[in-house]
């Protein structure tokens, strides 16, 4: 069985609470980073995704300029706007049941979990890649000839 330690990313990009919603921009657009959970110390408290971004930035109703954007950011603390309590996944979790919580939760990332600490992190890229190994399998072996079973 395929498990979520054999997919996940383990050199997450973190913030802190404290950190403001300009750092986790510059972050997300410079590491073309769609998702960062937020940890005190290696305890996972919650994660910020692009979507939050979005919908924290004003500048598209008001029309502001990337400077008075990115003032804006400045003054949002990244505990205003992240997601908790997050859903999260074990390690050992079968990468069959961490795709159906993603799907069935409507996420595109899950931050992977040992206790409370934070050890990796399982994206829909992940998977989709995963899910490209097995149907480049699927392929190989429709075109392999059957192997009859000896008497």
């Amino acid at each position: 069985m395929m498990t979520v330690r054999d997919l996940m990313e383990t050199e997450v990009v973190t913030l802190n609470s404290t950190d403001n919603l300009s750092l986790a921009d510059d972050i997300m657009r410079l590491g073309r980073i769609r998702h960062l959970p937020v940890v005190s110390g290696k305890r996972l408290v919650g994660i910020v995704s692009q979507r939050d971004l979005f919908r924290a930035a004003i500048s598209s109703v008001l029309r502001l300029r990337p400077k008075a954007e990115r003032d804006w950011l400045l003054k949002i603390h990244v505990s205003e706007v992240m997601t908790h309590p997050v859903a999260t996944v074990a390690p050992d979790s079968s990468v069959r049941s961490a795709a159906t919580l993603m799907i069935d939760k409507q996420i595109g990332c899950l931050p992977v979990v040992e206790g409370s600490d934070l050890v990796g992190l399982l994206t829909e890229s992940a998977c989709m890649r995963y899910l490209c190994r097995l149907l480049d399998l699927s392929d190989v072996k429709s075109h392999l000839p059957e192997v009859s079973e000896p008497d």
